[in-house]
């Protein structure tokens, strides 16, 4: 039997070190450093010339019969070399074992990025300080993710690098005409006076036996509204108002839109504001047309469907226009001042930040950038609407997106992949494009495995304040509204001006429980990765603290304590 133990000591020709190094039995041992390795005590090994990096490589070649003799019969030097190589890879291998109890590695990894906090994410709505500590079994790919980090920090330097918040270029009104002539022959340039909300008017020409909602395009597409409708056809004709043998109906448009962010408790929010008196809502919770019904999109992997008319989102706002109505008709001075007060709202939470349609339905702009924003249309109609948007850490944001988005194979192993995918192709694409241009394409949005762009609030709330003012904003933090939810809602009704709650009425809108929080199996997962929450973070700093500068606040920023 013929041994062949091939090994070197770090990546130099074998004459560089012959005379400097060796093991007992073989050349003398020299302890003098190396000239060559400048004193490290670093191991690599070579197999058939060829560097490996490992600390260890161990090659036997056997030929004919194999039995203990041959292995007596080495050489005392081979012998040691063979040893020595053993008990390192053992080392190795135990330390690999012991990670996935300590999280560490016995050697240390030269790719360790410091020390990361491994907090449980905040479900939306709940209190930071009611969070319990879990404890998780660890994963060992979160060590191997730590590895990645450098990869990915270049990933996001390239990104962070070419970062330039410009101001976008307003179309003009006659442009917006020509896309939404429909939507412009609908709606009127003016609004009854003595209605808080935007409301007029129209005729309606169907009989007493017409289904007004026949052909409302909420209810075809969709059967859970159908019981909604169901309800307005009830009330419908009790909304009318009789004047020259012709029927009008009241139409409205919001008051003020909860414009976003998804997974940042606009739910919440929705529900506790729906049980002031003076507050109606449409009749669904997020309508989403401004953002897509309008373009016929319900799931965009679905493709486009027949779009959605204007008229199908008034609908929408009916029952709330009934109440309008009767008290515009009412003769009590006292109840017409009652009923004046009733303001309309919408919560969509998408249209903040949804604008994934335009390169479907407009001309393509230079660069890439799209030429109309749904603020723009707003605006057109409504200047003076008020605007809420409830925000929270990017970070935990992505990841209660992913949770609840994602449809199976949930995990932070899992999530962290698709962060760093995702990161990807954000990259690639800055790398031809604007920030504006990639944050609003289509194509790259549909294809990053997380929603990683919804979290670039300073992008969105930019280019909302080129058509409205800053005062019409309220922006809210999920973790103040996590943690007061009084204060918040009072700030609420103040941005809104809506009259006091009685007692009860407060006690019933501030201590009910949070709605949409994260679901208990979801919860069961854990946080994410450390390193994923480090990754993360790197991306959105720029973006938090842009938003910070912007509103003049610092805790827009999220900073890690």
């Amino acid at each position: 039997m013929r041994h062949c133990i091939n090994c070197c000591i770090q990546s130099l020709p074998d004459s560089t070190h012959k005379e400097k190094v060796g093991c007992q039995g073989g050349l003398k041992h020299s302890h003098q450093a190396c000239p060559t390795c400048k004193g490290e005590n670093k191991i690599l090994f070579r197999v058939d010339s060829k560097q490996m990096n490992l600390l260890a490589v161990l090659e036997v070649r056997t030929e004919g019969n194999e039995n203990w003799g041959g292995f007596l019969r080495f050489k005392k030097g081979k012998r040691c070399s063979l040893i020595f190589g053993l008990i390192i890879m053992t080392l190795v291998m135990a330390s690999y074992i012991l990670s996935g109890a300590h999280q560490e590695l016995l050697i240390s990894s030269p790719f360790h990025y410091g020390g990361f906090p491994n907090n449980p994410s905040l479900m939306d709505g709940e209190n930071p300080s009611d969070t319990k500590e879990h404890h998780y079994q660890p994963s060992a790919n979160n060590i191997s993710y730590v590895k990645d980090y450098p990869s990915i920090k270049l990933i996001i330097d390239s990104i962070r690098a070419r970062i330039e918040f410009t101001t976008r270029q307003l179309p003009d009104l006659q442009d917006l005409k020509r896309q939404e002539l429909h939507m412009f022959s609908v709606i009127p340039n003016k609004f009854l006076p003595n209605s808080k909300s935007p409301c007029w008017y129209e005729e309606f020409s169907g009989r007493n036996t017409t289904d007004p909602y026949l052909t409302n395009s909420y209810v075809l597409y969709s059967k859970r509204f159908r019981s909604t409708f169901h309800a307005l056809r009830k009330a419908f004709w009790g909304h009318l108002s009789h004047a020259h043998g012709k029927h009008f109906r009241l139409r409205c448009l919001p008051h003020f839109y909860i414009i976003g962010q998804p997974k940042c408790g606009t739910t919440d929010l929705y529900d506790r504001l729906r049980l002031h008196p003076e507050v109606k809502f449409s009749a669904i919770k997020e309508p989403h047309w401004w953002t897509r019904k309008r373009f016929g999109i319900v799931r965009l992997r679905d493709g486009l469907r027949d779009r959605y008319p204007v008229e199908d989102y008034l609908d929408l706002f009916d029952l709330a226009a009934l109440q309008i109505h009767q008290g515009l008709q009412a003769s009590a001075v006292k109840e017409q001042g009652k009923m004046n007060q009733i303001i309309i709202g919408e919560a969509s939470a998408s249209t903040m930040w949804d604008n994934n349609a335009w390169t479907f339905f407009y001309d393509n702009s230079t660069d890439g950038e799209p030429p109309f924003l749904t603020q723009d249309f707003i605006h057109a109609f409504q200047p003076d609407a008020k605007l809420i948007v409830m925000l929270r850490d990017p970070v935990e944001r992505l990841y209660s997106d992913y949770l609840y988005f994602a449809s199976s194979n949930k995990s932070a192993d899992d999530f962290h992949e698709k962060v760093a995918e995702a990161l990807q192709l954000f990259e690639n694409c800055m790398l031809d494009y604007s920030l504006r241009a990639c944050v609003y394409n289509n194509t790259l949005n549909n294809a990053m495995p997380v929603r990683l762009q919804v979290g670039l609030y300073a992008v969105y709330l930019l280019d909302w304040l080129t058509v409205f003012n800053k005062e019409q904003f309220l922006i809210l933090r999920l973790e103040d509204h996590a943690s007061n939810v009084k204060y918040t809602m009072h700030r609420v009704f103040q941005f809104l001006n809506l009259g006091p709650l009685s007692e009860k009425q407060e006690a019933l809108m501030t201590k009910s429980p949070a709605s949409n929080a994260r679901r208990p199996e979801d919860r069961n997962l854990g946080p994410m990765w450390p390193v994923t929450k480090k990754i993360l973070q790197d991306f959105y700093g720029p973006f938090n603290a842009r938003l910070a500068q912007v509103l003049a606040d610092e805790a827009f920023a999220w900073k890690t304590p």
